[in-house]
């Protein structure tokens, strides 16, 4: 009886070793199924991006063939301009899209030094009337010109590198640092326009309403809008710029060509120009050639996405850098 016992008792043992070593083995077979699986996205999203690189080269032989063929003006008749493409290329696909970013209104463009005992009007750079105006005619509710001279205020000293308030819609350190969650002001250029969000006075719906027709150039206050550029869909940036009624901007927008304006002088002197007070404050805004581009890109290999957003900058209309790369969706 002694022995049966002892071989049952041994008979338990050998069989919970064997479903140890069987639970062992299979958790060691998950772990490196799990890791061979990281390792191989790794290396599919690392093609994907290095797609997204290819892109980017070939928007830049895109640019520089163009601006060979057309040195002096920028237009949507172009080569660049043909919109969202899609190149398939080994076990995925390549898509994308440059976009003139002087088709939009600049929000680093407020960025000004403001002088001793100097009024709000001195002050206020004609970025600034634009982004009023602009944030005016998109309708959104409950925002009116004083909504819109508070958000100007506020963006401006969020810009400017002092911490002195503009005027009474504006914010400083003070003023952000008294919230439930503080922080502090930039008091420098923007980084997105996602930065908007930090901005006081500025609201989400307002915006998703800005977003179509603003941008942020990296570090720098540059306002030249390419006329030439501007799209269909944007009426109401004309409209701000030029000061104008909605049906006028519409009107110039229809009247240009696909290859757009040779020079400023044949915007200006456009028949639908004539009830338009252009003064050299709004004429300085406009131009018909651009230097600064983004490229949109999504690629995909084997299931593995990247997204990619490049700024180009022309210099010579050869020499392109990249000034920045986002990764994500915008």
């Amino acid at each position: 009886m002694v022995n049966n016992k002892q071989q049952g008792v041994a008979l338990v043992t050998v069989l919970l070793i064997v479903a140890l070593a069987a639970i062992l083995a299979t958790e060691m077979t998950a772990r490196l199924q799990l890791q061979m699986q990281r390792s191989t996205n790794i290396i599919f999203n690392q093609q994907a991006y290095w797609y997204a690189m290819g892109a980017e080269a070939f928007a830049k032989r895109v640019l520089i063939t163009t601006f060979d063929e057309d040195p002096n003006t920028t237009n949507l008749g172009q080569m660049w301009a043909q919109g969202e493409t899609t190149y398939p290329v080994d076990y995925g696909q390549i898509t994308g899209e440059i976009i003139d970013s002087q088709a939009c209104l600049n929000l680093n463009a407020l960025r000004t030094k403001a002088k001793k005992n100097s009024s709000v009007q001195e002050i206020k750079v004609p970025a600034r009337a634009v982004l009023e105006e602009l944030i005016i005619a998109l309708n959104i509710e409950g925002i009116g010109q004083f909504e819109a001279e508070s958000m100007g205020d506020a963006l401006t000293d969020w810009l400017d590198d002092d911490s002195g308030i503009s005027s009474a819609g504006g914010a400083e350190d003070n003023d952000y640092a008294s919230l439930e969650f503080p922080y502090l002001s930039a008091n420098n250029f923007l980084a997105s326009i996602e930065e908007l969000r930090v901005v006081a006075h500025f609201t989400v719906p307002v915006i998703y309403a800005l977003k179509p027709y603003v941008c942020v150039l990296p570090a720098t206050d540059l306002h030249k809008i390419n006329i030439n550029t501007i799209s269909s869909d944007s009426v109401k940036l004309l409209q701000a710029l030029l000061k104008s009624s909605r049906d006028e901007a519409s009107q110039i927008l229809s009247a240009r060509e696909e290859d757009g304006f040779k020079d400023l002088n044949d915007f200006f002197s456009l028949p639908e120009m004539n009830n338009i007070k252009l003064s050299d404050e709004i004429k300085d805004q406009f131009v018909v050639d651009s230097e600064y581009f983004t490229l949109k890109t999504t690629t995909s290999f084997n299931g593995s996405y990247f997204a990619l957003n490049s700024m180009l900058k022309v210099a010579n209309n050869k020499n392109i850098t990249v000034i920045s790369r986002t990764i994500g969706r915008h």
